[in-house]
């Protein structure tokens, strides 16, 4: 059991907190829901550190940036919810959740929402002035929402939908941290290895004198041109890199060889294809069910992508769906889509039910994204130990076959 540190309000606004044990986080947030309180925060106790200080750390931390991540937007969805079901005002909700909230740059946003719609704009009114924080589909959900008289539910579709997208963002960065990790390792036992033992060795080569092996002085070659012009070749490789990425990213063929390149990467694009497939079904599902209609909702998914290659699938999608073809149809002949999210697209048209139907696809696909993570990290271990030792080997026989030379001399 663990112990956690919760913040929480009633349905009549007033502030509770306290301590309560629990195997999670969850089991707390499911004691406070339970007990009709509003959750604010929840946190493990670590240590006995002094909470006003700890508080004050975590705001003036919090007011440095300025970024709002789907975590923050999850929770005050979920807050923002259930308060407004409770009977609380929008504009009290707004307030309450700006003095509590943890990121002091979305507590500033709230307030200002809070003031605009006390001068009498609307809630959507108010996240339009923040194009940052609560992008299209955002206002979408909640014009939706304001429109049909449910906000309380279009809001809480919305903190799904950012606490799902959250778990996958964490998962792809998983699968991509982890390569990035063991490449970073290698270069430093590179470095290790240059910089304090082969200068050593070549100290007692050039002591001992003789006539070194052919791969030893190939390697020692290498090595000193490698020495005196590592910074040239670093230099000239950022030149490079910079040069590609600007010469391609800034011209339509080459943002579109780049889209290309970043779906078919050996293993991650994959992921990223798997991914993309998973967001877009709970997008769509997510506006869908607010009552956004299928045109604007693929007018939103084109803008949450910069991959020309999916961009384009999505734009023929609309098109086609403009001509009068089903939407499954339209998908069908994007030639992006896989053949499974088409079929369940048709089955949720035919059964009109598609918002559950995506869902369901979007779950689907964030467990093969899983398990494709699962084998790339399967994959990447072995091939990453075979790299280290391959490149380990390579120094120690240039660096140990004076020695052997040597030694079947004296024999």
């Amino acid at each position: 059991m663990k112990t956690y540190k919760y913040i929480a309000r009633d349905l009549s606004g007033i502030k509770k907190q306290g301590i309560w044990q629990a195997n999670s986080s969850n089991d707390v947030l499911t004691y406070l829901r339970e007990q009709a309180c509003i959750p604010v925060s929840v946190e493990e106790m670590t240590g006995q550190l002094d909470d006003s200080a700890e508080r004050t750390h975590k705001k003036h931390q919090g007011g440095r940036r300025k970024r709002v991540k789907s975590a923050d937007l999850a929770t005050f969805c979920w807050q923002f919810s259930t308060m407004i079901e409770g009977g609380i005002g929008i504009t009290t909700a707004l307030e309450i959740i700006a003095e509590d909230t943890e990121n002091a740059y979305l507590g500033q946003v709230l307030q200002k929402i809070a003031d605009r719609i006390n001068k009498g704009d609307t809630l959507l009114g108010g996240f339009s002035q923040f194009p940052k924080v609560f992008n299209r589909l955002a206002r979408a959900v909640v014009m939706a929402g304001e429109a049909g008289g449910d906000l309380a539910a279009a809001m809480r579709r919305l903190a799904e939908y950012y606490e799902n997208r959250d778990k996958l963002a964490k998962k792809v960065k998983s699968a991509t941290a982890y390569p990035i990790f063991i490449l970073g390792f290698i270069v430093l036992i590179l470095v290790v290895i240059m910089t304090f033992i082969i200068p050593r060795f070549r100290s007692i080569f050039d002591q001992i004198g003789g006539r070194l092996p052919g791969f030893t002085r190939a390697f020692m070659a290498f090595y000193d041109i490698l020495r005196h012009n590592i910074i040239y070749f670093l230099g000239l490789i950022l030149l490079l890199v910079i040069s590609a990425v600007l010469a391609f990213t800034k011209t339509r063929k080459g943002h579109r060889f780049f889209s290309i390149i970043h779906l078919r990467l050996p293993l991650l694009g994959k992921i990223f294809s798997q991914a993309f497939i998973s967001i877009f079904c709970r997008t769509m599902a997510t506006l869908l069910s607010a009552g956004v209609s299928v045109l604007e909702v693929f007018d939103i998914l084109s803008e949450m992508t910069h991959n020309d290659i999916i961009k384009d699938a999505v734009v023929k999608t609309k098109n086609h769906i403009i001509e009068g073809q089903s939407v499954s149809a339209s998908m069908a002949v994007s030639g992006f889509f896989p053949n499974m999210v088409i079929k369940m697209t048709q089955v949720g048209e035919e059964s009109g039910s598609i918002p559950n139907v995506l869902d369901k696809t979007a779950d689907y696909y964030e467990r093969k994204v899983e398990a494709t993570i699962a084998t790339v990290m399967t994959l990447i271990e072995p091939i990453m130990i075979v790299s280290i030792g391959a490149i380990v080997l390579v120094i120690v026989l240039a660096l140990y076959l004076p020695i052997f030379s040597m030694s079947d001399i004296a024999k």
